[in-house]
């Protein structure tokens, strides 16, 4: 079926249902569905070949220690949360801050040690703010938006340590195999972060916004009167902060500072061992997920003893990292049918299609192109990971087609979908905030969307003067 129209066919049914159930898997279980049925067209045949997929890229070695991660990165934040970590953490800066200015100081400066993933960056920050909200004197809307100015847009610039770089990279890595390119899919990583030209712009209108600049709530009634009634109202925004978890930072601390040490060292060992030269050359060379996986796993080991030395429970323990590796199933389940459906669209001809159809397009509009439709699906899904596993295959054989930058269009979907989770009301960055500083959700979007709206506007411009110069 190599360059037949049907292999789009796959994209055209995953958007639509996507969008429509406000669920990124949905959809891509029905393309990933579709596309098995066009390579198989029987009643049982289809189904067989949509299994092969699937089991595909289970079975992969790379993806195999991207699924251990993310379960294993979870499990450890969960242990974390139940040990009084966060909630130690909480308590001890909400005591030690007095100021607006070292609250906002504290949520920048904080991202050095709470980067790992968005949700664990929100129950470690958020619950602070809530407790200081009558010394901050901001409107809880505007101190949502700050917090997710340091969330999101900002985790997705970090190369290691992080819950996305796996998933991102695996991405990156399965788009270059539909095309048959071969390059190092970390390094394509590494050179798109300086092209993620919208989380740059979100950064710099929290900064403007956390310390220039203050508007005006959208909410019916102040919130600040909520927390002059209810002062330890913050207790219950989280179950990592609830009242009857201890108040231990070093928890938190201490498992954070481990985890980030040896990812860098074995990252930097195993790089030097190839290339015997500077870090940034053995950094580039190394093999960065089996470093971080390493680490992590050594960190887990360490975290489960150093809990067990304080007379924490065995079995509370261990059922504390199962509950939360399973929290993470779903995004497990995700990336099993996001690979399936990579090699479904490979096998149809889905990039011998686009090189022969899609070579008219002018290279200097499909970048920004590229950006505005990733913002729009993954606004209307809610899902930055969704968003980049159904766009990056398209924006890796777009880039081939019109000979724009590789890291240019790789930075533009990675873009896109940052779009989406910051300003979609579905998305759980959105709904998190809202719950933990008690705000209406879709409130609390509509007041974001337009600072978003306007980052976005600034990112495709960027990125269509950008081809200009690369």
């Amino acid at each position: 079926m190599d360059q037949n129209w049907v292999s789009v066919i796959p994209f055209l049914v995953v958007i639509p249902i996507a969008i429509k159930t406000k669920q990124v898997l949905p959809g891509l279980i029905a393309g990933l569905l579709t596309g098995s049925y066009l390579l198989h067209p029987t009643l049982v045949g289809g189904l067989e070949k949509m299994v092969q997929f699937l089991v595909k890229g289970l079975v992969d070695p790379k993806n195999i220690k991207i699924l251990v991660f993310l379960y294993a990165f979870s499990g450890l934040i969960s242990m974390i949360k139940l040990s009084g970590g966060i909630k130690g953490f909480v308590v001890e800066a909400s005591n030690r801050i007095e100021t607006k200015k070292g609250a906002l100081l504290l949520t920048y400066v904080s991202t050095i040690g709470t980067f790992a993933a968005p949700s664990f960056r929100f129950v470690t920050i958020a619950p602070i703010m809530r407790a200081l909200l009558k010394k901050v004197k901001m409107s809880t809307q505007e101190l949502g938006f700050v917090i997710e100015t340091t969330a999101t847009p900002i985790i997705v610039l970090i190369p290691i340590a992080t819950a996305f770089v796996g998933y991102m990279t695996s991405i990156v890595d399965i788009s270059l195999k539909n095309e048959n390119i071969n390059a190092d899919p970390y390094s394509l990583f590494i050179q798109s972060i300086p092209f993620n030209f919208f989380s740059f712009v979100m950064i710099i209108v929290g900064v403007y916004l956390s310390f220039f600049h203050h508007s005006k709530s959208t909410e019916e009634t102040d919130p600040k009167d909520v927390g002059e009634s209810e002062e330890d109202d913050w207790h219950s925004c989280d179950p990592a902060v609830n009242r009857e978890l201890p108040n231990k930072p070093l928890n938190l601390l201490i498992p954070l500072i481990l985890v980030v040490f040896l990812t860098l060292l074995l990252t930097w060992w195993d790089g030097y061992k190839k290339t015997k030269g500077s870090f940034f050359e053995a950094f580039i060379s190394a093999d960065v997920m089996d470093a971080m996986l390493i680490a992590l796993l050594f960190t887990t080991i360490f975290t489960f003893l150093f809990l067990r030395f304080q007379k924490m429970k065995t079995g509370d323990l261990l059922n504390g990292f199962i509950f939360g590796g399973n929290e993470l199933m779903s995004v497990i389940v995700l990336l099993a049918v996001v690979w399936g459906l990579s090699s479904v669209t490979e096998e149809l001809g889905f990039s011998a299609f686009v090189t022969r159809y899609a070579g008219w397009i002018p290279g200097s509009v499909i970048v920004p192109l590229l950006f505005i439709f990733g913002c729009a699906v993954s606004y209307f899904i809610g899902s930055a990971w969704g968003t980049w596993g159904i766009l990056m295959p398209l924006g890796v054989s777009m880039a081939g087609v019109a000979d724009v930058s590789l890291p240019l269009v790789i930075g533009a979907v990675f873009a896109s979908g940052t779009f989406g989770a910051f300003a979609s009301p579905l998305s759980d960055d959105t709904n998190t905030i809202a719950r933990i500083l008690n705000l209406s959700v879709i409130t609390y979007a509509r007041y974001k969307l337009k600072p978003a709206l306007i980052a976005a506007g600034i990112t495709a411009v960027l990125y269509g003067a950008t081809v200009f110069f690369i």
